[in-house]
């Protein structure tokens, strides 16, 4: 008997669920579950470290990387062949800070890096820009 899956933590539920080409219909649809999309957030967009997403998430650094991997393979599967991507379900728990939370990135109060957007870090959220 395989070992119950573990509840990925995600800070918040997503502002948009459906995103697709907009010069015609999609001809079918790719699913991203919500823990994917955290991990893209996460790792892409604040810059975290795979130990500091897996600390966030409250998972393992190599679930992490699995969860990545697969949602870099639906995003890619989705731009490349013009399909709707849907963010929805998965095997996910919401961060205990999310309602309080004064940012929309982030419920993380402690965040060391100063990467959250959450209102109470001492610097703001730094994005990955190419040169």
């Amino acid at each position: 008997m395989p070992r119950p899956k573990k509840c990925r933590r995600i800070c918040a539920l997503p502002r948009c669920s459906r995103f697709g080409p907009l010069d015609g219909a999609a001809e079918s649809q790719v699913a991203l579950a919500l823990e994917e999309l955290e991990a893209i957030r996460l790792l892409d967009l604040l810059g975290c470290t795979q130990e500091e997403c897996a600390e966030q998430m409250g998972v393992a650094r190599s679930t992490v990387q699995q969860v990545y991997d697969a949602a870099r393979r639906k995003l890619a599967l989705a731009l490349v062949e013009g399909r709707e991507l849907v963010v929805a379900g998965g095997s996910y728990e919401l961060c205990p800070h999310a309602a309080g939370c004064a940012g929309r990135d982030c419920a993380r109060r402690d965040c060391p890096r100063g990467r959250c957007g959450c209102g109470t870090c001492h610097r703001p959220i730094q994005y990955k820009e190419d040169d």
